[in-house]
């Protein structure tokens, strides 16, 4: 691994829109910079083998051009919100869409400040799902990324400030993508311009 000059010297690392705390994350990415070129399977099976058990590292691309961090602008969230009904979820939802601010308050080292959640929020769709018996409601919802940044829990103050929407219990946010938004509202592969071109498919006929 490369380090810094100076004094103090330091491993050129960075992550990339780390999530927040308490929130879990399927998608998280870092760049790493080398003094040599590796294979980068085998760069992840040697990383893989440090980290603490339920970190897996999944793949590693070497980086063509430009930053990692110019590709990813949103993230798609999964908010687990058991105790709340499917149709109070979607109502709540469709409240906040319908709107152009939303606006709530977050407590931060300099105090209480005012954050419209509604701008950021590109897209959210809900479904239902069920657990010992009983139907709640999930939702699925790309944000993207603002100054100050709109985090999961803002959403859900959100819902609660248009909607009067009370989770009876604490809320589960696991991060599912992380990306540059596509010109449908998605989230494209970070890492797809470092990986070239797919190779043709022998059952793709024209």
């Amino acid at each position: 691994m490369a380090f810094s000059q100076g004094f103090n010297p330091h491993p050129k690392i960075s992550w990339i829109g780390a999530a927040p705390t308490g929130a879990a994350s399927e998608a998280e990415y870092v760049e790493i910079q080398l003094i040599e070129v590796v294979d980068p399977a085998g760069l992840v099976a040697e990383l893989d083998r440090a980290m603490p058990p339920g970190l897996d590292l999944l793949e590693a691309v070497a980086a063509e051009s430009g930053s990692l961090a110019d590709r990813i602008d949103a993230s798609r969230w999964q908010i687990e919100v058991p105790g709340v009904a499917p149709g109070d979820l979607a109502a709540a939802v469709d409240a906040l869409m319908a709107l152009e601010v939303a606006e709530v308050e977050r407590l931060t080292k300099n105090g209480m400040r005012t954050i419209n959640v509604r701008p950021a929020v590109v897209g959210a769709l809900t479904r239902e799902v069920s657990a010992d018996g009983e139907p709640y409601g999930i939702l699925d919802v790309v944000v993207r990324q603002t100054t100050p940044a709109v985090r999961p829990d803002d959403v859900l103050s959100a819902l609660r400030v248009v909607a009067a929407l009370e989770p009876p219990v604490p809320a589960k946010a696991t991060r599912m993508a992380q990306g540059r938004l596509d010109d449908g509202g998605g989230i494209a592969d970070p890492l797809a311009p470092d990986r070239g071109p797919e190779p043709p498919r022998d059952d793709v006929h024209s």
